[in-house]
């Protein structure tokens, strides 16, 4: 069972990582300037959770009849830690929106890589996670493919764009993957130090929770910048038309709220540094649909940050199958007994 979720958790995960990015850029490429609402759009989507919540609920109740099937399964101190690491994760999320108006997604992306190292040092610090020769030649190339776009990462900027904003969008944009970074494995050590079983309608329930308190947190930013008030305005200066405004609006959220739901379910069936090798596994694929769909730009740089990504993942995979084969039980070989006929000739 619990194999089967991990898959579905990796498609959903591969949908909202690839379909998010490209989503929230063609928002600021056509006409969108409003960084709280667009980070709100991250985790606006909350209400699509009740949807798997309610059929945990459904099938425990299906399976479990003389059970006492609660409607909240969520205690006080994980419902606390829950709403914490969600603040933390608005903020993340404001960050980000503020790096694809700065940024090109691609060069975007391949700077996000280095929130696997971030997630790999916090899963050792938080988690003890346990690391290989191969893991941690993946986290490196990983990191070195970021490094390089930050030697001559000017380079593809946009003509009116300055080098001021070119800076703070890459400095903003490492923010974002080291504070990410930090949040996957402490979902993962709230789950180990939760006083509860942590089946799947209870991870639904502090997702829910999580992407609840981080649309709060940017609807206060929101109200706090007027975006309410300027949001009609900029719909109908929305260079597609404000029919498409809404409709990029209302798929972003939903766009995203895949990408939570696949990352923490990532979590909960394996591990926060397979969550976010997955994440950067991903890198490559919004690289090629970036290019494809937005016509940027693909420099050496960029080619040779690629090819060290590329490189990455697959030492980290070599390894995992290596780690796979060794704890395979080797198959005893029997020797065969002699017949005692024969030991008395």
């Amino acid at each position: 069972m619990r194999k089967a979720l991990l898959v579905i958790y990796c498609i959903v995960l591969t949908i909202g990582k690839c379909g998010g990015p490209l989503l929230m850029l063609a928002y600021f490429i056509h006409g969108g300037k409003r960084f709280w609402f667009s980070s709100w759009l991250t985790t606006g989507g909350w209400p699509i959770t009740l949807f798997p919540i309610a059929c945990a609920y459904m099938y425990s109740c299906r399976t479990e009849p003389t059970a006492k099937n609660k409607l909240f399964l969520m205690k006080p101190p994980l419902f606390v830690a829950s709403a914490v690491i969600e603040v933390l994760t608005g903020v993340d999320d404001y960050l980000y929106a503020y790096d694809e108006a700065l940024l090109p997604v691609s060069t975007c992306s391949l700077i996000i890589a280095s929130q696997l190292a971030f997630t790999a040092g916090f899963a050792f610090i938080l988690v003890k996670q346990k690391f290989t020769s191969y893991s941690i030649n993946a986290v490196f190339l990983l990191n070195v493919g970021a490094g390089v776009l930050a030697l001559r990462a000017s380079s593809d900027r946009t003509d009116n764009e300055s080098n001021r904003k070119y800076a703070l969008g890459f400095i903003m944009t490492l923010a974002a993957a080291a504070l990410y970074g930090f949040v996957l494995p402490l979902v993962q050590l709230m789950y180990k130090k939760a006083k509860q079983d942590m089946s799947y309608a209870l991870v639904m329930e502090i997702e829910m929770v999580k992407c609840l308190f981080a649309a709060v947190f940017c609807t206060v930013g929101m109200l706090v910048n007027n975006d309410f008030e300027v949001i009609p305005g900029e719909a109908r200066e929305f260079e597609p038309g404000e029919t498409m405004y809404y409709a990029v609006a209302i798929w972003s959220a939903i766009i995203w709220q895949f990408f939570f739901l696949g990352a923490i379910g990532v979590i909960f069936c394996a591990s926060s540094l397979l969550s976010g090798i997955i994440i950067a596994v991903l890198l490559p694929v919004t690289e090629i649909l970036a290019v494809i769909f937005y016509k940027e730009k693909f420099q050496a740089e960029k080619g040779l940050a690629f090819a060290l990504s590329v490189w990455g993942f697959v030492s980290y995979f070599f390894g995992e199958i290596k780690q796979t084969e060794k704890k395979k039980p080797t198959p005893k070989t029997e020797i065969p007994t002699v017949p005692r006929r024969m030991e008395s000739a």
